[in-house]
């Protein structure tokens, strides 16, 4: 039986972090298409870094510069712990890769796809097994060790993966998606069950999905790309509660905008208008609203109830309440906000290229 967390590794995966610097590096393929605009980046050793973005953003571009599947354009440096490996291949870059396919050897047993990186390197027999056994101990698949691909289910392949990955004892392990093509129960354990290997390993990582509650999850830092470009760097907090342009507002979570003008008691101490999420404005009866509107839509979702608010003149208002009473479409209510918990408007231009 697995379990939601795995076991910490025993100590460091390597003796030195390795730390990443990018420096202006683009992508134009040979057809014209331009996949990543000139971006310079620094990720700290032993830092877990999630790209996220919309498809086509240039995240799984630039992951594939860092693992040395892509070379960036002319002028482009990726270096590691200061090393120049812009143009050496990945096969020479200690890097460990998993992919949203899996990328497994469906003619072979779970022993030996987690060994074939080992064999590779022509690591001895009895350090091989050793490292084998390790990680399919991390992973708590051991007891599925003899068994061929086709036999296992979804979770089950994304665990070898991840163990064929760190048998070789990466340098940097790099992840595209590793989680997308499983169920959402089954993705939500995973995605539990990854930041512990991370943080036990102590490992630098870099990982892309387009999925913001995996970036949020896992993330020490999250690079939030649209366009090829980077539209803000920052710990998940900071990304989520201050984004700094109007994409990254609008891209990660559900975010309000009112006019200032509409709300009352804002309409002299703000311009413009005012942004915040669905949980940070509150249900009140009587005075004290900021806004009243008619109940337009009531989800309950478990754990909250989503309302969707209409006001004469307004777009829709999402709210979400935890209170348990049932709240009826058509009711009239009204909302106050929470001073403290908005989210400053966005700066015009784009900010976080560098870090």
């Amino acid at each position: 039986m697995m379990h939601n967390t795995l076991p910490e590794a025993s100590e460091p995966m390597t003796a030195e972090k390795t730390a990443i610097t990018l420096t202006d590096c683009g992508k134009t393929f040979a057809d014209g298409t331009r996949a990543l605009q000139p971006i310079d980046l620094a990720i700290a050793g032993g830092e877990t870094v999630v790209l996220l973005g919309p498809s086509g953003c240039g995240k799984t571009t630039l992951l594939r510069i860092v693992a040395g599947l892509e070379t960036p354009d002319a002028g482009g440096r990726v270096l590691f712990n200061g090393e120049d490996v812009t143009v050496r291949p990945i096969e020479r870059r200690e890097v460990g890769m998993v992919f949203q396919s899996y990328a497994l050897f469906p003619n072979m047993s779970v022993r030996q796809n987690v060994a074939y990186g080992l064999k590779v390197r022509r690591v001895p027999r009895e350090e091989l097994t050793r490292r084998v056994d390790d990680a399919l101990e991390m992973m708590q698949i051991a007891e599925l060790a003899e068994r061929r691909i086709g036999q296992l289910s979804g979770g089950q392949r994304q665990r070898v993966a991840l163990a064929r990955a760190i048998a070789v004892r990466p340098r940097i392990l790099l992840l595209d998606e590793p989680l997308t093509a499983l169920d959402a129960l089954l993705r939500d354990r995973l995605r539990v069950e990854i930041d512990s290997l991370l943080r036990g390993l102590g490992i630098t990582a870099v990982y892309v999905t387009h999925d913001q509650a995996e970036a949020m999850a896992l993330g020490d830092r999250v690079v939030v790309m649209s366009a090829g470009q980077i539209e803000q760097i920052g710990p998940p907090r900071d990304i989520y509660h201050a984004p700094a342009t109007d994409f990254v507002a609008d891209f990660i979570g559900t975010v309000n905008r009112v006019p200032a003008a509409a709300l009352a008691g804002w309409g002299d101490e703000v311009d413009g208008a005012v942004l915040f999420r669905p949980e940070d404005a509150e249900i009140v009866s009587g005075e004290g609203a900021h806004l009243r509107g008619r109940v337009a839509s009531s989800l309950f979702l478990g754990d909250r109830t989503r309302l969707v608010l209409e006001s004469d003149g307004l777009l829709p208002v999402v709210v979400d309440t935890r209170r348990r009473e049932t709240i009826r479409i058509g009711e009239e209510i009204g909302i106050r906000l929470k001073p403290g918990h908005l989210i400053p408007l966005p700066s015009a231009g784009r900010e976080g290229q560098t870090c």
